[in-house]
């Protein structure tokens, strides 16, 4: 009997989707990269899903968010992605965490009780935590390097992260990494130089933010605040799934 996965089991199979509806997988940051991980997942038939993310949806978002609609404004992130899936597969678990993932509230999370662990988070300190908390449980991760500043979604890539180059993020990520002995990490990076976003006191975040009343951690606070577009965080969110998905299955496709 045909089902909204059927197109999808031509490819894998019959065990492959017996896997796939049995995968519990973690997406921690379900932003421009993470929400179109979540939403490539749910559309795969992943069975369970947890959501982490404390920050919730702007206006600023609506350029490359899949979650991010007028209507999301304001909503907690994890909220809007969980509302998606469900519409898309009532029968997937989903379980929501308004948490910002740091070493401080890593003992939250059980990895056991994971296949998979997505990291799309962007801090350095919660990178590494991830990392260290999946290779701890013996669960795989996939962790997303700088997907903003770029506009070439065809120079991503998926390399172990000690095989990456250009990409500052994963520079810095070899070497916190290296210093703890963590040997391997799959990533999806990019090899492009990243631009430097024009300075445009009109649209700055810095004097005119516009988060939603109730945001944990606003634009003013951050760094630095990169410029983004519609195709190159979500490419890297797509590209994030169909690993996930390969990896699970044991279905590769042609050489």
């Amino acid at each position: 009997m045909q089902d909204q996965f059927s197109r999808t089991q031509l490819l894998l199979g019959r065990e492959g989707m017996a896997r796939l509806r049995a995968a519990r997988v973690a997406v921690f940051g379900v932003g421009g990269v993470g929400g179109y991980t979540v939403e490539a997942l749910a559309r795969s038939g992943v069975g369970a899903l947890d959501l982490i993310d404390d920050d919730r949806v702007c206006l600023t978002n609506l350029n490359r968010q899949i979650i991010a609609t007028r209507r999301t404004i304001g909503a907690y992130k994890v909220d809007a992605a969980r509302d998606r899936v469900l519409e898309i597969d009532p029968d997937c678990a989903v379980r929501v965490y308004k948490t910002f993932y740091t070493p401080e509230t890593a003992d939250q999370f059980d990895f056991t009780q994971y296949d998979y662990v997505v990291d799309a988070i962007d801090t350095v300190t919660g990178k590494v935590a991830l990392v260290l908390q999946a290779q701890a449980a013996g669960t795989p991760i996939i962790s997303s390097m700088g997907a903003g500043n770029k506009m070439d979604p065809t120079r991503l890539e998926v390399a172990d992260i000690y095989k990456t180059s250009v990409c500052p993020l994963a520079r810095v990520m070899r070497r916190e990494l290296k210093k703890r002995g963590v040997k391997h990490l799959k990533v999806v990076y990019s090899k492009e130089p990243a631009m430097t976003p024009l300075e445009d006191d009109d649209i700055s975040c810095r004097t005119n933010c516009i988060c939603p009343e109730g945001t944990e951690r606003n634009c003013t606070v951050r760094r630095a605040v990169p410029g983004s577009n519609a195709f190159v965080p979500p490419a890297a969110g797509l590209i994030i799934a169909a690993e996930i998905v390969k990896d699970l299955t044991g279905v590769r496709g042609n050489p």
